[in-house]
């Protein structure tokens, strides 16, 4: 069985709604209060980058709202149909660098684009 651990705050509407999800689901997972756990939550918001919630420990795996999933129901899905993977981290570490660079250049390449098509309007 794949193990879960949900990181989150009393407050946050959208952590209950992914845990009720989690639930109708039938996937078992521990819930953290941020709040019980300071010390450790920001090891993983250091990890991470991201100081959001819900945050989930997927396998060893961190997921954030944003940037691994969507919303509750793309969650469910990505955890239904989890496959262990057959590459190293390493590989796989190298290969989504790989792709950031990609996306970035792209970014920058088309924002250059849109820049110039100012310039040349404004003149």
């Amino acid at each position: 069985m794949n193990k879960i651990t949900i990181y989150t705050n009393e407050t946050c509407p959208y952590c209950k709604q992914i845990k009720e999800e989690l639930t109708k689901n039938n996937i078992e997972f521990e819930n953290v209060l941020t709040g019980d756990q300071p010390a450790n939550w920001q090891a993983i918001v250091e990890l991470t980058g991201m100081p959001t919630v819900p945050t989930l420990n997927f396998n060893g795996n961190y997921l954030v709202p944003g940037r691994d999933f969507g919303n509750a129901s793309n969650l469910v899905n990505l955890i239904q149909n989890y496959k262990e993977s057959n590459f190293t981290v390493q590989e796989i570490t190298l290969e989504k660098l790989k792709t950031l660079h990609y996306s970035i250049s792209t970014a920058f390449n088309r924002t250059n684009q849109l820049l110039t098509q100012i310039e040349n309007k404004l003149k």
